[in-house]
This record gives structure tokens, sequence and C-alpha cells, in this order.
């Protein structure tokens, strides 16, 4: 099968691999039809985890289930399925919590939990950019789609990741009908958090970034945004809010957070947002986050650490919430808003492109060029 592979820094090819395979009778073997590029892709593109060369990308998945192993009495062929970026059991200790990001059982790396499709330290699964895509335990892990699946794969594949995340974004930060938030960061995840807390009845949301393309996306759903290469966002968060700031914050950005100038400082968003952010209130944290950064300019992050302003954070009595989302505790329900038309993630797409294009794609949205918002694959068309 043809495939988007990884060989190093800011270079991916589409390749021939081995075709994925039923390997196991709880296993599902899925078509891809639609497969994204996610903002997190770009950690491992640009060389900043430990991705290995030779692995298959893609951790936004959708397609045709084609094949099923003994043990699937649920999922049929000829199924649309939307696939959770999370690998998960189904039946661990964590995974009966509904905390499938951190399945205790599909990372085979001791003293890890949580497992992922072609993603670093997160387990050894291949990822979707490709024609075939293998799912471990396919009845619990794919989302099995309404019937208008086929003609709206652009606003389904969303669930796969990048919608759950950014309505977890709102609910790590505690966000209730009519607060204010303010979001750092208008790419893909920022986008589906503003997306979010407007789908929740916020009554105020205001988005931070410098790209012009994405706040004139923020605003077409009715986002304020704040263009922090103009002015301070912290400034422009309290005029908006009455000098309180905003009830509460979601930072979607992570460790490769730049200044307007360029420069690279982890802290800045986390930082940003306890000074955004009024007394009591609460932050939210999807923006990626890793334990090591040897490629990092700034000499703490190098090990995983971050000079965060906790005397001020503990001072105005904040909480943070953190870490990757739990997809299947939201897709469900999002995947109802979207057959009743009550939501449109696919909003936020900007091209569409074949599978044999991913490099350019990669390269485009790597580069922040203008217009390149969200970037959607087609692998391969419907049987």
């Amino acid at each position: 099968m043809k495939a988007v592979v990884y060989e190093g820094p800011r270079q991916v090819n589409v390749e021939r691999v081995p075709d994925a395979r039923v390997e196991r009778p709880t296993d599902v073997l899925v078509r891809v039809t639609t497969s994204n590029i996610c903002g997190s892709d770009l950690h491992m593109y640009e060389g900043r985890t430990d991705f290995e060369a030779g692995r298959v990308l893609g951790h936004e998945n959708l397609g045709e289930v084609i094949e099923i192993g003994s043990a699937v009495d649920r999922v049929r062929v000829g199924d649309m399925v939307c696939i959770p970026f999370n690998i998960a059991c189904g039946s661990c200790g964590n995974c009966e919590k509904g905390l499938t990001a951190y399945c205790l059982t599909t990372n085979p790396e001791p003293g890890m939990a949580g497992a992922a499709y072609g993603f670093a330290d997160l387990g050894p699964y291949s990822g979707g950019q490709a024609e075939l895509l293998r799912v471990p335990y396919g009845d619990f892990n794919c989302l099995v789609l309404p019937e208008d699946a086929k003609e709206r794969q652009n606003d389904y594949v969303m669930l796969s990741d990048i919608l759950p995340t950014g309505w977890h974004a709102t609910r790590l930060a505690r966000m209730e009908a009519g607060d204010s938030v303010v979001i750092y960061g208008a790419g893909p995840v920022g986008l589906m958090a503003a997306y979010s807390a407007v789908l929740r009845s916020a009554g105020k949301v205001m988005i931070v970034d410098r790209h012009p393309d994405r706040l004139a996306k923020a605003e077409e759903i009715g986002a304020i945004p704040i263009d922090d290469s103009q002015v301070s966002p912290v400034d422009q968060v309290m005029e908006l809010t009455q000098g309180l700031g905003a009830d509460c914050g979601c930072e979607c950005v992570g460790f490769q957070a730049h200044d307007p100038q360029g420069h690279e400082h982890p802290n800045m968003t986390l930082n940003d947002l306890v000074r955004s952010v009024k007394f009591t209130g609460t932050i939210g944290v999807v923006g990626v986050f890793v334990p090591s950064d040897p490629g990092s300019p700034d000499d703490l992050y190098k090990l995983g650490e971050i000079a965060f302003d906790y005397g001020m954070f503990w001072f105005k009595g904040q909480t943070m919430g953190n870490g990757q989302c739990n997809v299947k505790s939201y897709n469900r329900q999002l995947c109802t808003l979207i057959h009743e038309g009550r939501a449109r993630p696919s909003w936020v797409v900007s091209q569409e492109l074949n599978l044999d294009e991913a490099p350019d794609g990669y390269e485009h949205f790597d580069r922040r060029d203008h217009g390149w918002t969200k970037v959607v694959i087609h692998p391969g068309e419907l049987g």
C-alpha cells in the first residue's frame, strides 16, 4: 500500500509499505478515505521528537471497513467509521473510567500509558495517512458513522481528534454557559476550542494568534481575534473583560510557542494565560508538551521543564487541567451534533489533497503559509 513515511526532519515521502492487515481476532481493517495532517504531526515532522524514520504518520482517520477479525461482532464490513487517535483496549482500569488516552495495555513501553496511530512514544502502531489502517480492538475503537458519512467526510473526520480535543480544552477549563474564555493559538485545535466554546454557549470567546488567515477563520464563528504581533494579548483580554480577566482560558499551542519575532518560548502561552485569566479562574491545556526536548533553544525545556509563573498562579487561586483528550468521552455526542446539522467542523478545512500531494501539504502547513489552516488528505476512494 502507499503511505506517508517519515524519513527525517522535514522529510516525508509517499512510499510503498507492507499492507496493513488483520493481525488479531479483535482487529478491524479500514480502507482510509480521509486522513488529516494535525498540528501535532509537525513536532515529529520537524524532528523535535524521537519518532523513528520509516514509520507511517497520521492519527486523524476515517474510512470504510473492508475486513474484520473473527472476534469482532458489532462493526461490519461496509461500515463507515471514524477512529479516535487514542488506541484503547476498553477494559483496563483507565478505560473503564473513560480515560482512553491513558490506556494501560496498548503501549508496550514499560511505565507508559496511552497509545496512538503514527505518533512518537505512543506505541508502535502505524498511522493512517495510508491506503489501509489496522484498528486494534475494533469494536471499541471504531465509531460507526451515520448514513450521511460518505458525503460529509470532512465533517466526521474531525471526530478523530481536533473537535473532541477542542471540546476537551473547554471542559478542562471548566467553561460554563455565559463564561468569557480566552484561547491561545488559532491553529486547528485552537479554532475547534473556539468553536466548542461557541457551541457550549460561551458569553465571549477571545482567540490569540498572529496569522491573519487563522484569525479570520475565528471571526467567522463570532470569536474576537487578538493579534499578539500588534497588541499585548494580556492587556487586550483585560480591556475586553473590564479589567477582571477571562473566566477561563485554553492553551492550544504547546511547547513550540513563538513570540512575534520568531523566538521560541515553551512557557510563553502558559504564563500569558495566568495573567489573562481572572482570580480563581481555570485553565485547560491541550497543546502538546513533552517530557524532554533536546532540540529546544530553551535550556530548561531540554529537560522538559519550564519557568512557570507558579507564584502568580497560586496567588490568583487558579486551577489547571491538562493532558490528551479521551476522544471516546465526546465523539458520539459530537457525531450527533454533526448529523443533526448543529455542528459543521469542516468549516476549518482549507485544502484537500490526494496521498501523493501529502509531502507538499506538510511543507506548506509547517511553514504556516497563508491559507493553509487545515489540510485533509484523501488516500483512496470508497469501494
